[in-house]
C-alpha cells in the first residue's frame, strides 16, 4: 500500500490551521456550489430513471445522510427536503429557532419551518407542485404515520435508497480533498490522546484531550471509542462507545477507534492499540501481528475490479491463525457508513454483496482480531482510498503496536 497522495491544496508542510480552517464565517465548513450542483444533478438523474416527479429526503436527530449530502444542513431534530426538476429545492427544518443557522448553511435553498412534522409539511408542498397524483422518490427513515399520509396523498412512492447509495460510494475530487483534511485532523486528535496517555489518567481525560485537539481547528466529533483494560485480566476486547472513570495503570492495553470530521459525515477513521509501561504480552503481540497481516492482505486487494468476496477471502488469515473478529473488518466510509460492510469467515455480518471496487471509493480496513473466547482483542486499521494503482492510506499516523512509557 502506497503512502498518502496529496494535492497542492492539502499537501506539503503547511500547518493544520491552513489546511483545516478553510472556511467562511458560517458555523461549519461547506462544500462548493459546484459540488452541490453535481450532487443535485446526479440525484435528479436517478429520479428521472425511476420515473418520479419529486424526491423527498428525510433525516432526524443528527442522522441525516441524504439531507446533509444535498443541503449541508446536518439536521438537528428533524428535516425534510423537496427536490423537483425546474424548481427551487425546499428545506423544511425543525425546530423554529434552528432556521437562522439552516439558512446560513443552506443559503441557496428555500428554507422553511417544518412544523410539527417535516414530512407532512413536505407532502403538502409536493401536492401543491403537482401533478394531481405525483410519483415521489423517497430517501431516509420516514416515520410510519407520516409515510402512511404520504402514500394517501400521492400516486406512487419509490424507494431510491439503492441508487442513492451507489452515488455516495465513489467520491468526487472535492470529497477526497475533504477526507484528506479529516484524516489529518483525526491524526492530530489521536496524537493528542497519546500525549495525554499515562498512568493515573482517566478515560474521560483521554477523551477530553481528543476534543481539545480538534475543536480549535474547526473540527467536529464523529466518534471516539476507547477502551482501557489490564492485559493480565482483560474485561473488554473492542473499544467502548462511552468512556469510564477507570484510570490508566501500568500493564494496561489501550485500544481506540477515532473519527474526527471537518464537514458533517466526512471524517477520517483511525484504529490503534497501545500498551502502557510494559511490552505487550505474547498473546497481545500475536493478536496484533495477525491484525497487521490481515490489514496488509486486504489492502493489497483494494484495486479496481476486485470483489467484496475477495476481500473476505484475504481476511481469512485471521481464522487460519486461530482467531476471530467482533467488529467489521471492512466497511465503506466517507460521507456516511457505506457498502461493502464485511466481516470474516467466523463472523459474517450478512451475505457478502455482489460488489466490485471502483477507483475513488474510500473504505476503512480495520481487523479487530480477537481470541475465540472474546477476552482479548486489538484494533489496527484506517481509512484508505482505492486508486487505479492500488490502496492509498489517507492517514499519516504511525502504524504498529506501541509501548507508551
Amino acid at each position: 500500500m502506497r503512502g498518502s497522495d496529496v494535492d497542492d491544496e492539502s499537501a506539503g508542510d503547511a500547518p493544520p490551521e491552513r489546511r483545516l480552517m478553510r472556511t467562511d464565517e458560517t458555523e461549519l465548513r461547506r462544500f462548493s456550489a459546484v459540488e452541490i450542483a453535481r450532487r443535485r444533478a446526479a440525484l435528479l438523474a436517478v429520479a428521472a430513471d425511476a420515473g418520479v416527479d419529486h424526491v423527498l429526503l428525510y433525516g432526524a436527530n443528527r442522522s441525516a445522510g441524504p439531507v446533509t449530502w444535498l443541503t449541508q444542513w446536518p439536521v438537528t431534530r428533524e428535516a425534510a427536503v423537496v427536490l423537483t426538476e425546474g424548481a427551487q429545492d425546499i428545506l423544511l427544518v425543525s425546530f423554529y429557532n434552528h432556521l437562522p443557522a439552516a439558512r446560513r448553511l443552506a443559503h441557496d435553498l428555500d428554507v422553511r419551518y417544518g412544523g410539527m412534522s417535516a414530512v407532512l409539511t413536505a407532502t403538502e408542498a409536493i401536492v401543491g407542485r403537482g401533478p394531481a397524483l405525483p410519483a415521489v422518490g423517497l430517501l431516509g427513515p420516514v416515520p410510519w404515520q407520516a409515510y402512511r399520509r404520504l402514500q394517501a396523498e400521492v400516486g406512487r412512492v419509490v424507494d431510491l435508497t439503492p441508487a442513492y447509495t451507489r452515488l455516495r460510494m465513489v467520491k468526487s475530487a472535492e470529497e477526497l480533498d475533504v477526507l484528506r483534511a479529516a484524516a489529518e485532523l483525526t491524526d492530530v486528535s489521536a496524537q493528542a490522546m497519546l500525549d495525554r496517555l499515562a498512568p493515573g489518567v482517566s478515560e474521560h481525560e483521554l477523551v477530553a484531550a481528543i476534543e481539545q485537539a480538534y475543536l480549535p481547528l474547526g473540527g467536529t466529533n464523529h466518534i471516539h471509542y476507547l477502551s482501557v483494560t489490564a492485559m493480565a485480566d482483560p474485561d473488554r476486547w473492542v473499544p467502548s462507545q462511552w468512556p469510564t472513570s477507570r484510570r490508566v495503570q501500568v500493564g494496561d492495553v489501550v485500544t481506540f477507534e477515532l473519527s474526527t470530521a471537518v464537514v458533517p459525515d466526512y471524517a477520517g477513521q483511525l484504529l490503534r492499540t497501545f500498551t502502557v509501561g510494559v511490552d505487550p504480552t505474547p498473546q497481545y503481540a500475536e493478536l496484533h501481528a495477525v491484525a497487521e497481516e490481515a490489514f496488509a492482505a486486504v489492502t493489497a486487494r483494494l484495486i479496481p475490479g476486485a470483489t467484496a468476496a475477495e476481500l473476505v477471502a484475504a481476511a481469512g488469515i485471521i481464522e487460519e491463525r486461530g482467531f476471530t473478529t467482533f467488529d467489521d473488518t471492512v466497511h465503506g466510509y466517507g460521507g456516511g457508513y457505506l457498502p461493502p460492510v464485511l466481516g470474516t469467515r467466523s463472523r459474517m455480518l450478512e451475505a457478502v454483496p455482489d460488489l466490485v471496487l471502483e477507483a475513488g471509493m474510500t473504505l476503512v480496513v480495520q481487523p479487530n482480531v480477537c481470541t475465540v473466547d472474546l477476552r482479548r482483542g486489538v484494533q489496527a486499521g484506517e481509512l484508505v482510498q482505492v486508486t487505479p494503482d492500488g490502496a492509498v492510506t489517507m492517514h499519516g499516523f504511525p502504524r504498529g503496536l506501541r509501548r507508551i512509557d
